[in-house]
């Protein structure tokens, strides 16, 4: 016993040894272990600077909420947690028992909100707190002005809360402890110090027991010898299962004996200027390219969270879970009334659904929940000026709770700045024919809301952009690097022809998995106040028979309004086109049409796997591209609130199930944006954005046109650059 006492402390103190050399995924450019790592994202909480930042908005420690939607600051959470830990039976835990998912503001009423005009005092401010102890998620409110607990619930819910950042750090070094893994590691010729690893959520399949008692997660690592991009080098097959509260190793499984790590050559993509500048007669030349404003920015964020530009205005705040979250947008007609007028109570991304189509050991379960799982928001990085935003963005700071409730603060998460790309928002020239010497024409200049999630290998780029004509665009731009498989084939012709390798051959040994896209966006449309109604306006061929004239067919416009959710869950079809609109029955335009606004996807996909795939019964919110659902306070995330190893009963498919009346209803419309991807060798070793979009448009919203109300530009207005004289 002792000996085995002594073995045990052996493995344990060289895992920690390890841990110093080994990088996990979500702290590789700090290299530092993971408790410095929140360490180095609070500086402004524990060292605040003597004055603001460029281009930052406040000082979080002096910060104080001027809106019901403001997000808890750094004094509210630190608030927060002392009522947590005073509170039984957290208070007579010990602080490592326990672990703190979510704590995040717990909006007021929306009744209340639409009431509110600033000046007037805050509602009492509260905090949603979701945590875990003894194996339990504990839901909690918790009144900030009282210092109290008023609502503290114990979930029944078959899934968990969102992961924490600290587990996923932490959770990288424990197959360290389990003399299998390191032969392993070794036996495929890495060295335990070249390791990098990665957290894999392992999804639900109902097939172990231990899946509906126990956290677990996957863990797979990857070799950085020679280079930087370790996805590139995968310990193909080698699969550590591990529980996330008590901490140890579940299972090793390597099915990847015989697969070769693949070379590091030609993988690397850190940009070394030195090598550059050698190389810079064989690499394309393109002179810098900036947006200068010398007047300065057209909008203003007002107390670090109201944006306001043109004819538009919103409210604006970094989320955990959502990544950013767009509320109270509301638009301004200069030809109609001077007042704003509502368009969205509140936008964001709900959830993202990442299945990968290969169903063998190592893989099957690789069918992420990005947001409900790992947190859209908390995997933000800091946004790069110059090369992220332009040198005209302004940057917003998120200020999150940390697995302990201490606050810290992501910088730069956010950014907002004017963009113009050269676009045409609006141009007409007269024929010559009319003797009309008319030229006339606007840029298309608009207001962008970005931010970037780097979700282990992936990188999704989220922008909001507000439009001079009305327009809401969501666009989501998918870049990164691939999450690849090992294999022993270097060269297409030594396959066998019987077996299936899931994806494509990008590089000597590495294989593209084939794998899809779902972003689901939570769209609560308020069109000119609450009571609105869905329609579908299906194009229809009719038939010209009888007419006049030898044309003989024609579409016609049907519009049907939906009364209840099953009539309005949408699935597109080419050949059977329709319009999607959202209107207000009680509010008409000049000549009697319905306000509104409509949905116009782009480029988008569906999925297509079996409805009984545990996957997409998790996923089922995915079946429909749209769908409508009366509001609800307690439905806004798409995939359930508790999502880890969840078996798909609480999601966006469910309630639409109830079939609840929605006609001219405070409805909510979500939009699931989709993407099938099958790897080629130009996503090799980096995958270059792809992005797609959907609009929300203005239907007869607008007695005319906005854009008619902006200027068109003047040589007078435009700063004047000179060329360098070298160039």
């Amino acid at each position: 016993m002792e000996a085995r006492t002594l073995r045990l402390s052996f493995l344990l103190v060289t895992a920690l040894l390890l841990l110093l050399f080994t990088r996990s995924w979500i702290h590789l450019p700090y290299n530092t272990p993971s408790e410095n790592r929140f360490q180095s994202n609070i500086p402004n909480i524990k060292n605040p600077p003597k004055g603001p930042k460029p281009n930052s908005i406040d000082d979080h420690n002096a910060r104080t909420p001027l809106h019901p939607l403001d997000p808890l600051t750094v004094q509210e959470i630190n608030r927060a947690r002392s009522i947590l830990y005073s509170y039984p039976p957290f208070s007579s835990s010990p602080p490592n028992s326990f672990t703190i998912h979510s704590l995040v503001l717990q909006e007021p009423h929306k009744q209340l909100v639409l009431k509110w005009k600033t000046g007037d005092p805050l509602f009492p401010r509260r905090a949603s707190l979701i945590a875990i102890l003894n194996r339990q998620s504990h839901i909690m409110t918790l009144d900030l002005g009282s210092e109290s607990v008023i609502r503290h619930e114990i979930s029944s819910s078959s899934g968990f809360p969102t992961m924490t950042n600290e587990e996923m750090n932490y959770v990288t070094s424990v197959p360290l402890t389990d003399p299998k893994f390191n032969r392993t590691v070794r036996s495929r010729g890495v060295d335990l110090t070249d390791l990098a690893c990665l957290p894999i959520s392992g999804g639900w399949f109902g097939v172990k027991e231990e899946e509906n008692t126990r956290r677990l997660i996957r863990v797979q690592c990857y070799s950085l010898q020679g280079t930087s991009n370790f996805y590139m080098r995968p310990i193909e097959g080698l699969t550590v299962t591990v529980d996330l509260d008590t901490k140890q190793v579940v299972e090793v499984s390597d099915r990847g004996r015989g697969i070769p790590i693949p070379a590091a050559a030609n993988t690397e993509y850190v940009y070394n200027q030195n090598t550059h500048m050698t190389k810079s007669s064989n690499s394309p030349r393109i002179n810098p390219i900036s947006i200068e404003q010398v007047k300065g920015p057209s909008f203003e964020i007002e107390n670090g969270h109201m944006v306001k530009w043109a004819n538009w205005e919103f409210h604006l705040k970094a989320d955990p879970r959502a990544g950013v979250i767009i509320s109270r947008a509301m638009a301004r007609d200069f030809a109609g009334s001077v007042a704003m007028r509502s368009v969205l109570y509140k936008g964001m991304t709900s959830e993202l659904f990442v299945p990968y189509m290969d169903p063998t050991e190592a893989w099957y379960f690789k069918t992420y929940m990005d947001a409900g799982e790992y947190g859209f928001g908390l995997q933000a990085m800091p946004l790069e000026p110059l090369n992220d935003c332009p040198r005209n963005a302004r940057f917003v700071d998120g200020v999150f709770a940390a697995a302990d409730g201490k606050p810290y603060v992501r910088e730069n998460m956010i950014c907002v700045f004017e963009s113009y790309g050269g676009e045409i928002g609006w141009r007409h020239s007269e024929s010559p024919i009319t003797g009309m010497g008319i030229r006339e024409v606007r840029p298309k200049v608009t207001l962008v809301v970005r931010m970037a999630a780097s979700v282990a290998n992936y990188d999704y780029i989220v922008d909001w952009e507000f439009q001079m004509d009305g327009i809401i665009r969501v666009k989501v731009g998918l870049s990164g690097i691939l999450m690849v498989k090992g294999t022993p084939y270097d060269h297409m012709n030594k396959v066998p022809e019987q077996e299936e390798l899931y994806g494509t051959l990008l590089s000597e040994n590495v294989i593209g998995v084939i794998h899809d896209h779902f972003v689901t966006f939570y769209l609560d449309m308020d069109i000119d106040g609450l009571d609105n109604s869905f329609v579908k306006v299906n194009l229809e061929r009719q038939q010209n028979s009888g007419s006049e004239t030898p044309r003989r067919s024609y579409l016609k416009a049907n519009r049907r309004i939906a009364k209840t959710e099953k009539e309005a869950q949408i699935q597109f079809k080419l050949y059977e086109p329709a319009e999607y609109h959202v209107v207000n029955p009680s509010k008409l335009t000049r000549v009697g049409n319905p306000v509104g606004y409509k949905v116009v996807p782009r480029a988008t996909a569906a999925s297509l796997l079996d409805h009984d795939d545990p996957p997409q019964r998790r996923g089922a919110f995915t079946n429909n591209q749209i769908y409508v659902t009366p509001y609800n306070e307690s439905e806004q995330w798409a995939g359930g609130l508790f999502v880890y190893q969840s078996h798909g009963e609480d999601t966006l498919a469910v309630w639409s199930e109830r079939d609840r009346d929605i006609e001219n209803k405070d409805i909510v419309l979500w939009y699931t944006l989709g993407f099938h991807h099958v790897p080629c060798q130009e996503d090799f070793p980096i995958m270059p954005v792809v992005s797609s979009s959907f609009d929300l448009k203005p239907v007869n919203f607008f007695e005319r046109n906005p854009i008619l109300s902006v200027p068109p530009n003047f040589e007078k207005d435009l700063p004047v650059c000179k060329a360098d004289a070298s160039a």
